[in-house]
């Protein structure tokens, strides 16, 4: 596969060029305990600092609501069980039938579930969720920014809570690309999805947030702590982090676009196919799209055979055989699912070359099981 038809942005992209220069640069300076009082142990500390400022300011946060974690999943689970176990009201979570897997195992191993539906689109009722958080036993609701499986982005600025009733945000698929929504009081990103190294999570809590640590705690300083952080890579997932949000406008116009042109082409030339999310309200990189009599791991390997790389969506895999909790709760084709998503310098040239091909390609797999 060449670089050009890689259209999987949305699992990992490539290191943007600032943060590949960034993290080359601090590989020899950032190595030491930046708790340490000796002089390679400030430079780490100075550069941890750094990175937590340039984080904040690109994201518009103050720099003591930033926690670098090893990963988005654990900012996931820490940011929202920490809201748990600081809620005064009770262990429920209302949540949405389309959260990331990440929030509803940290649900189900944390808490109590309420699960709120939503429409064809994945778009979340933010009344209903509002209404649901009324109940006495709740202590938190989550709503994802933008789902991460269609590209649907939810209401958040729309939410109305109860006093007393935080909200925790998956902000994952959409940091960087998209501004962050208000009204949530801990929120979680994921550096390897805006070009930023991946192992690099990102916690943000509000001050004033009842908030404490659901894990067992480290010697660290700041309490949100999870370890030892890795400063080089936390310092590139940053400047990447600043480079993506500086480039987003022209970026996320060119790419919307682009998906236009791939979900207006797949819908007119491929029968028997339904292109799922919110045409509109999306993450501007994503398309995602269910192709009936079509098996979406079989569809994935013959693309890659022919230079494209794109994700199966989640639909019967033979570990689980289970179908994506997401398309189930849409109420859409859970069969044939596979979702494209857009790298930083992809062309149109790219997207009509993947439309190009996967016409007939739809056609010899489903005659392959002879439909």
């Amino acid at each position: 596969m060449t670089g050009r038809g890689d259209l999987d942005s949305a699992s990992s992209a490539p290191l943007h060029p600032a943060a590949r220069e960034v993290l080359l640069a601090a590989v020899d300076r950032g190595y030491a305990d930046p708790r340490r009082l000796h002089r390679a142990g400030r430079e780490a500390r100075l550069l941890l600092d750094n990175a937590r400022e340039a984080t904040a300011d690109a994201l518009g946060v103050r720099p003591d609501e930033v926690t670098f974690t090893p990963s988005g999943t654990h900012a996931v689970h820490l940011g929202l069980l920490g809201l748990v176990r600081g809620s005064r009201r009770g262990d429920v979570v209302v949540h949405s039938a389309v959260e990331h897997s990440a929030v509803r195992h940290a649900v189900a191993w944390g808490a109590r579930a309420a699960e709120v539906s939503c429409d064809r689109h994945g778009r979340v009722d933010v009344d209903a969720l509002a209404q649901a958080a009324l109940a006495p036993e709740v202590g938190v609701v989550a709503l994802q920014t933008a789902n991460h499986e269609v590209a649907t982005v939810q209401p958040v600025d729309e939410l109305e809570l109860p006093d007393g009733v935080p909200l925790f945000t998956d902000a994952c698929a959409s940091m960087g690309r998209l501004p962050l929504p208000g009204g949530w009081a801990a929120a979680a990103g994921s550096a390897h999805k805006w070009g930023g190294p991946a192992g690099v999570g990102l916690l943000l809590v509000r001050k004033r947030a009842r908030w404490r640590n659901p894990f067992p705690g480290d010697d660290r300083v700041d309490e949100r702590s999870t370890g030892f952080e890795n400063v080089p890579a936390v310092l590139a997932a940053a400047a990447s982090l600043q480079a993506v949000v500086a480039e987003r406008a022209e970026a996320g116009t060119r790419q919307h676009e682009l998906v236009d042109v791939v979900r207006r082409r797949v819908a007119a030339e491929v029968p028997d196919v339904e292109v799922v999310g919110d045409p509109e309200r999306r993450l501007p990189h994503l398309a995602t799209f269910s192709f009936l009599y079509v098996d979406g791991e079989a569809l994935v390997t013959e693309l890659d055979r022919r230079g494209f790389g794109i994700a199966s969506g989640s639909a019967c895999t033979a570990s689980t055989l289970t179908p994506s909790h997401v398309l189930e709760a849409m109420g859409v084709l859970t069969h044939g699912n596979v979702r494209l998503s857009l790298q930083r310098d992809t062309t149109r040239a790219d997207v009509d070359a993947f439309c190009d091909v996967l016409p007939a390609l739809v056609a010899e797999l489903r005659a392959r099981v002879g439909m």
